[in-house]
C-alpha cells in the first residue's frame, strides 16, 4: 500500500477519514437530529451521466448495524432486521474543490440527514430534484442553495459566517485534502446526436413530463400550471459539464 503522508506518520486515506469523520461530528453538535453515519469514499463518476460528476449523497438506513448477541447482521424466524445506518458518500473527484466546497458537499449532505430524520420529502425523480422543503432546510444548516436547471434547488455555496463557525474544521481539512481521484473516462454512447425531442420534466411528486422542440426550451420557460416550477431537461445537449449533490 502507498504510503505517502499528508502529515508525518499520517496517511492520506487516515488523515482525510478523520478530517471527514470530524467535521460531521461538528455538523452534528450544531444540528443534534442530522443522523450519524457510515462514511465512504470513491468515485464520483463511474456510473455518473456523462459530463457530471456526483459530489456526495445521503442514503438512509443503507447499512446494517451488527446484532449485538451474535455478531452478525443476521436474524433468525419473524425478529425485525437490525437497525439501519445511513450512509455518507463522499466523491472522490470533488475534492479537487478543496476544504470549502467539501464542507458545503457535507453541509448539504447532512440537509438530507435532517429531512430523514423528520420524515420530510425533500427530493422527487430518484432523489435528484431538491424541492423547496430542501432550501429551507439547506438554510437550516447555513448554507445556500438556488436552482441548478431539473436538480432544483441544489447548487450549494458555503457563505463567509458558516465558514467562520467552521474555521477549525476547515484548517484540518485543507491540511487533509492532499489528492483527488481522477475522473473516470467516459463509456458509451455513439457520439450521434439524438433528433427526437427531450423530455422535460416539473417540480411535481411525481413529476409531469411533456416532450418539446429544443428551440422552444431554448426560447423561454415553460412553467407547469400546477407546481408553478419550470420544464426542465435532463437532455445532454441542453447541459455543460456539472457537479452534483444527489441524495
Amino acid at each position: 500500500m502507498n504510503t505517502s503522508t499528508a502529515t508525518a506518520g499520517v496517511s492520506i486515506t487516515e488523515a482525510l477519514v478523520t478530517a471527514l469523520a470530524a467535521t460531521w461530528r461538528a455538523i452534528q453538535h450544531r444540528h443534534p437530529e442530522v443522523p450519524d453515519v457510515v462514511l465512504t469514499l470513491g468515485s464520483g463518476t463511474i456510473g455518473a451521466r456523462r459530463g457530471e460528476v456526483n459530489l456526495g449523497h445521503f442514503a438512509a438506513e443503507r447499512w446494517h448495524t451488527t446484532n449485538s448477541e451474535t455478531g452478525t447482521g443476521d436474524t433468525a424466524g419473524d425478529e425485525e432486521p437490525p437497525a439501519g445506518m445511513a450512509e455518507l458518500f463522499v466523491g472522490g473527484e470533488g475534492l479537487r474543490r478543496g476544504a470549502l466546497g467539501v464542507l458545503g458537499t457535507l453541509l448539504h449532505e447532512a440537509g438530507h440527514g435532517l429531512a430523514s430524520a423528520r420524515r420530510i420529502q425533500d427530493t422527487s425523480r430518484q432523489g435528484r430534484y431538491h424541492n423547496r422543503r430542501f432550501a429551507a432546510l439547506a438554510q437550516e444548516m447555513g448554507i445556500t442553495v438556488t436552482q441548478d436547471g431539473a436538480r432544483g434547488w441544489s447548487a450549494t455555496t458555503v457563505p463567509a459566517q458558516t465558514a467562520d463557525e467552521y474555521a477549525p474544521e476547515l484548517a484540518a481539512l485543507t491540511e487533509a485534502i492532499t489528492a483527488y481521484r481522477r475522473a473516470e473516462a467516459p463509456t458509451g454512447g455513439t457520439g450521434k446526436t439524438s433528433r427526437n425531442n427531450p423530455a422535460a420534466t416539473c417540480g411535481c411528486d411525481p413529476a409531469r413530463r411533456i416532450r418539446v422542440a429544443r428551440a422552444v426550451l431554448a426560447a423561454g420557460p415553460i412553467l407547469c400550471g400546477t407546481c408553478a416550477t419550470e420544464f426542465t431537461t435532463d437532455d445532454p445537449e441542453e447541459t455543460d459539464q456539472q457537479d452534483s449533490d444527489d441524495e
